[in-house]
């Protein structure tokens, strides 16, 4: 049977199991043996991330033709203009090419969102928003980005859903196991309800 864990990856956090350097990673976390991450999340961002034991699932998750959409609460700097917003609904130009169109609004504050440790630095004279982007590519950094590139760049970065699977009351570190089927079901949710800390 095919395994598939939901975690909410802390800030600061390496998407892999080892690290020469000493810095915290997967294993710090997940005691599950064989399974690897599907599709990465920078170590300055934060939330949901699966991992599977499928490398086929692993593949499908990963790769924009699967339209699996990944959902993003994004904090940035200065207050988002429906210009702005238009732009990253448009497709941008990068350096690496152009991207699809990806999906974007406003968004208040996500209610009952968990302080980040450090926290966001802020400064007095210069507002932020908050952006609700969903894309279905996967590039380098592509959200921060995105972002830069419409004048509004990235101070926070959360992901909370990949297809049908989001954090669902997930705090940082925990995870659970999620269900496969429900993966590429759009606008449907895991069941999974026990979270487990590490060592769980």
């Amino acid at each position: 049977m095919t395994k598939l864990i939901a975690f909410n990856k802390p800030y600061q956090v390496l998407c892999q199991f080892t690290d020469k350097d000493g810095r915290a990673n997967l294993s710090d976390f997940i005691p599950v043996p064989g399974v690897y991450v599907a599709g990465r999340l920078d170590r300055d961002s934060e939330g949901l991330l699966l991992l599977t034991d499928d490398g086929r699932l692993q593949h499908r998750i990963s790769h924009p033709r699967a339209k699996c959409w990944k959902s993003y609460w994004v904090q940035v700097e200065g207050m988002a203009s429906e210009e702005a917003l238009e732009k990253l609904r448009s497709g941008m130009v990068l350096k690496d090419g152009p991207t699809l169109p990806a999906r974007a609004r406003l968004m208040s504050e996500p209610p009952g969102l968990w302080p980040r440790n450090p926290p966001v630095r802020y400064r007095a004279r210069i507002p932020t928003s908050w952006i609700h982007m969903e894309i279905r590519e996967g590039r380098n950094r592509q959200i921060r980005r995105m972002t830069a590139a419409a004048g509004l760049p990235t101070l926070r970065l959360v992901r909370h859903g990949i297809g049908g699977i989001h954090l669902d009351g997930l705090r940082p570190g925990e995870w659970r196991y999620a269900d496969s089927e429900t993966l590429f079901q759009a606008g449907k949710r895991t069941g999974g309800k026990h979270a487990r800390r590490a060592g769980a």
